[in-house]
C-alpha cells in the first residue's frame, strides 16, 4: 500500500463515519462538477478550488498518518526535555505522536478540517509527508491523486461501512483489519 492509497482508504472511512463532513465535500465537488461542460476533465484550476476537500484529506492524514515516522541522525549535541542527545545518535520521530499533541492540535482526537484553514498548523507539527529538505518529493502528486479520487467517488456515491467497529492495524502503515468493506449508494441523477 502506498501513502496515497492509505490516505484514500481513510478518507473513505472518515467520510462514511462523518455525514456532515461528507456533505460539505460533496457540495464542493458538485460545484466543481457543475462548472464543467459534459465530458470535460478536471484541470489544475479545479484542483486548486478543492480547499475544503484537501483540508479533510489533511485531517484524515493527521489522524491516520500514512508515514508513521522516520529515523534521523543528530548533527549536533543538544538537550531535549532534560535529556542529553550526543551528535551522531539516531533519533526516531513519530508522526502519530506529533499529530496528537494537544499543544499543537487542541482536542487532538476530534476530526476538525478547520485546523488546516489559513496558514494551518505550525511548521513541523503536521508531518504526514515528513518535513524540511527530506520531505516526500511525491507530496504534490499524492495531493492530486487523493483529490481526483475524492472528486470522482464523492460526486457519484455515498457509502456506508459494513463493519462499523472494524479495528485498525499498523503494518507498517495503518490499514483496516478487514479491508474496510463498504456498500456504495449511487446518487440519483
Amino acid at each position: 500500500m502506498t501513502q496515497p492509497s492509505a490516505a484514500i482508504t481513510f478518507v473513505v472511512k472518515y467520510l462514511a463515519e462523518l455525514p456532515a463532513i461528507y456533505n460539505e465535500v460533496y457540495k464542493e465537488q458538485m460545484e466543481i462538477a457543475n462548472s464543467k461542460k459534459p465530458g470535460e476533465l478536471l484541470n489544475w484550476d479545479d484542483i486548486q478550488k478543492m480547499r475544503y476537500s484537501w483540508n479533510v484529506a489533511c485531517e484524515v492524514m493527521r489522524l491516520a498518518p500514512p508515514l508513521q515516522g522516520a529515523f534521523r541522525e543528530a548533527i549536533n549535541d543538544f538537550i531535549f526535555a532534560g535529556f542529553s542527545i550526543p551528535k551522531g545518535w539516531k533519533l526516531y520521530w513519530s508522526a502519530n505522536s506529533t499529530h496528537r499533541n494537544p499543544e499543537c492540535f487542541p482536542e487532538p482526537e476530534k476530526f476538525d478540517p478547520t485546523r488546516f484553514e489559513g496558514n494551518g498548523p505550525a511548521p513541523y507539527t503536521y508531518v504526514p509527508f515528513g518535513g524540511g529538505p527530506r520531505m516526500c518529493p511525491g507530496k504534490e502528486y499524492a495531493r492530486l491523486e487523493i483529490l481526483v479520487f475524492m472528486h470522482n467517488v464523492v460526486r457519484r456515491f455515498k457509502w456506508e461501512k459494513l463493519l462499523p467497529g472494524e479495528k485498525i492495524i499498523v503494518n507498517p502503515m495503518p490499514i483496516p483489519a478487514e479491508g474496510l468493506p463498504v456498500r456504495l449508494h449511487a446518487h440519483k441523477a
